[in-house]
């Protein structure tokens, strides 16, 4: 009996102290820009939303890492001037919102952390107990190479029509390179998405100051389709997409239903490749007055998914797999349904399986067409004999276009 009410004492004292930590975005300062691939020196803003809508002493942490994400051999004051670890302190409550927050922003570069050098970089927030509630990665990179980008349909004949392959050269003419197996890392994303990434890539071809990557099949990439949207810019009307509103204890936006079907074919649809903005037409500042409401998506299908869950895929949680996103098949009404908290805005969203072996799918239920209009950054690392951390030393970028 003792070990019950222990047990039933440190579950509700954990759930006291968990936060809800929502709307979490990393970005420059311009508008409509997602990307956290910036040349050195550019301000990013990290914001977010804690749902216990008290006041917590969150503090920001800044760690050079390298191409690989693992910790860099740099100290803490060799990249930065200043502080590597600060206080929040831009915090507001939410105003005249049904679901209370307190909203925390922070400018980076700021007149406490400084950063000097160019590289991967992570981003993490901690509690009071100096515990990490989450992290965002960034990079900063000097413009000291140029990169030339191509994406064309895949030449691949068994995967013409469902992959997207990129071709891109490394002009160096300020730079010494002497073995560039060794001296250079390259990685290429999809849509700004860390989680859909090709690396350990080797030039193809050496030609005075350029590096040439024509790969045939190792830069392949699924096309995916057009990412899903819809607009909560209203919180008690109709908006985009969104078919029915309902007021509870927060508002109910019901979004409008998508049919699953294995033979859809490819329709041109604009998207901001899976991204999310905060905005609200009832009011004039979307980061205190934007209320939350409680997304509800439909898949429908006649039959579930074999051995496979289904889960709302997007930036809104930085593309993640959680229960928050997983969706339950209703036999009843031969639909997959589920539901999150989300602030007013706009979002992109996709549906994604998830089977035994662990495995993503963004295309199952979507499909994946090469028609498909993604974009593709190119990073290339830079760590010379003897140096102790890796620049980043160019980016570039490519789109697929249709009219190729």
């Amino acid at each position: 009996m003792t070990h019950k009410i222990s047990l039933f004492l440190l579950i509700f004292f954990t759930s006291i102290n968990a936060q809800v930590i929502k709307s979490i975005q990393l970005k420059p300062l311009q508008e409509n820009n997602f990307s956290t691939i910036v040349p050195l020196g550019t301000v990013l803003e990290l914001s977010f939303d804690d749902l216990d809508a008290d006041s917590k002493d969150y503090q920001y942490k800044i760690e050079h890492m390298t191409h690989d994400w693992k910790s860099s051999r740099l100290l803490s004051s060799q990249y930065i001037d200043g502080f590597d670890q600060n206080t929040i302190i831009d915090v507001s409550n939410s105003f005249n919102t049904l679901q209370n927050y307190t909203h925390y922003s922070v400018k980076i570069p700021n007149t406490n952390t400084v950063i000097n050098k160019s590289g991967n970089y992570l981003l993490s927030v901690l509690n009071d107990d100096d515990e990490v509630i989450f992290t965002r990665r960034f990079v900063l990179y000097e413009n000291i190479t140029t990169i030339g980008v191509s994406v064309s349909r895949s030449r691949n004949t068994k995967t013409i029509n469902t992959q997207q392959t990129i071709q891109f050269s490394v002009n160096h003419p300020r730079i010494k390179i002497n073995n560039p197996g060794q001296e250079i890392n390259v990685v290429v994303l999809k849509n700004n998405n860390w989680k859909e990434k090709i690396t350990n890539l080797k030039p193809t071809f050496y030609k005075p100051n350029q590096l040439q990557y024509t790969y045939t099949n190792k830069t392949n990439f699924w096309g995916g389709n057009e990412y899903f949207n819809f607009d909560s810019k209203f919180i008690r009307n109709n908006s985009l997409n969104i078919v029915k509103v309902e007021k509870k204890d927060v508002f109910h936006h019901y979004i409008y239903p998508f049919t699953y079907n294995e033979y859809r074919e490819y329709k041109y649809n604009p998207d901001i490749n899976g991204q999310f903005i905060i905005r609200t037409l009832e009011a004039e500042d979307a980061n205190t007055e934007a209320d939350y409401a409680m997304m509800h998506f439909t898949v429908l299908v006649d039959e579930p998914f074999k051995e496979k869950e289904i889960y709302v895929f997007g930036a809104f949680n930085n593309f993640e797999i959680t229960d928050e996103n997983r969706m339950n098949y209703d036999p009843l009404e031969k639909a997959y349904k589920g539901s999150i908290l989300l602030k007013q805005g706009f979002y992109n969203y996709t549906f994604a399986t998830v089977g035994k072996d662990g495995i993503v799918n963004t295309n199952e239920v979507n499909g994946t067409f090469d028609e498909t209009e993604n974009e593709y950054t190119v990073i290339v690392y830079y760590k010379p004999f003897g140096s102790f951390f890796e620049r980043v030393v160019g980016v570039g970028s490519g789109f697929f276009n249709q009219n190729r």
